[in-house]
């Protein structure tokens, strides 16, 4: 099982499209990693989510997030922007996860600080590709910082 800090990590997963979802979640478990994938359908449950607001004030914030940009509410890119912004979640790291190759967003994305950019395959075994890349590099060899308060071991 994949842990940070002796943990499963938190993966927000910010996706409106229930397919999307349903494949992101396949492939983790194909890649037998056991992780807390939280799913936020829209950007505004995202934001909310972050900033702990109403019935999200409890919940801890995400070890990783995979952003997709085409979202109702608030786009992928708005969000990504409060997220860098904010000094309580600037440091986790986040991944576009997205049908769009469109060089705008690309260079839209890495202005808002986006960590990495990844279009989203279509077939289940591309897209168990992308997210075994995912979880050995941010996951398993990437030092992450502890949230505040937490003593560095």
């Amino acid at each position: 099982m994949l842990t940070v800090d002796d943990r499963s990590a938190r993966i927000l997963l910010v996706e409106d499209n229930p397919g999307d979802v349903e494949l992101t979640r396949r492939a983790f478990r194909k890649i037998d990693v056991n992780n807390d994938i939280i799913v936020a359908r829209d950007g505004d449950i995202a934001l909310q989510r972050l900033r702990r607001e109403g019935e999200f004030a409890d919940c801890p914030l995400p070890d990783l997030i995979l952003l997709d940009i085409n979202l109702p509410k608030v786009n992928g890119k708005d969000v990504l922007n409060v997220i860098k912004n904010d000094p309580r979640t600037r440091m986790i790291p986040v991944i576009m996860l997205t049908t769009s190759t469109d060089a705008d967003d690309v260079r839209a994305s890495y202005s808002r600080h986006a960590n990495a950019y990844l279009a989203k395959p279509v077939t289940l075994g591309a897209f168990i590709g992308v997210v075994s890349s995912i979880e050995e590099f941010w996951l398993s060899l990437t030092i992450m910082p502890k949230p505040e308060g937490e003593s560095s071991g």
